[in-house]
């Protein structure tokens, strides 16, 4: 069974393979993202981002990262979906990715964020038909999407 947690200081390192991960379907070549750094983003005095891991047992499948908006007048406050991430599994197709996207959803509501943002990744070919499932208009370029609040 899947279950989505909120990531901690524990998780530095999976996180940092996660980020060389992610570099190599951007077209990059693997590096581990710095586990200092995450430590300090995530988990220091003022964390900047809040991650979520997709587990199945002791396995990682996938992370959501997201972080807090500064409001805006009329719109409230919002939380900007920064990367939603799976890795090349076999268990791809069940529903991994709304189960995390859901989840931020959830989180943020909890913060008491009115709306979630994210940028389209055009590079990553899933990405479009993912968010077109969830209902989301897929935007070219630089336009941010606004997807529901579960």
């Amino acid at each position: 069974m899947v279950e989505v947690t909120e990531a901690t200081e524990a998780d530095v390192e999976e996180i940092s393979r996660l980020v060389g991960e992610i570099e190599v379907r951007r077209g990059g070549t693997y590096a581990p993202g710095d586990v200092d750094r995450i430590r300090a983003v995530l988990f220091g005095e003022s964390p900047e981002a809040t991650v979520l891991l997709a587990r199945e047992g002791d396995h990682v499948l996938g992370m959501a990262c997201f972080s807090l908006l500064p409001p805006v007048a009329g719109a409230g406050t919002g939380a900007w979906l920064k990367e939603l991430f799976l890795r090349k599994d076999p268990r791809r197709g069940r529903g991994i990715g709304l189960h995390l996207l859901h989840a931020v959803s959830v989180a943020a509501q909890e913060l008491g964020c009115t709306y979630l943002k994210r940028t389209p990744d055009t590079d990553d070919l899933p990405a479009p038909a993912f968010y077109e499932r969830t209902g989301v208009p897929v935007n070219e370029g630089r336009d941010v999407g606004r997807l529901p609040l579960f």
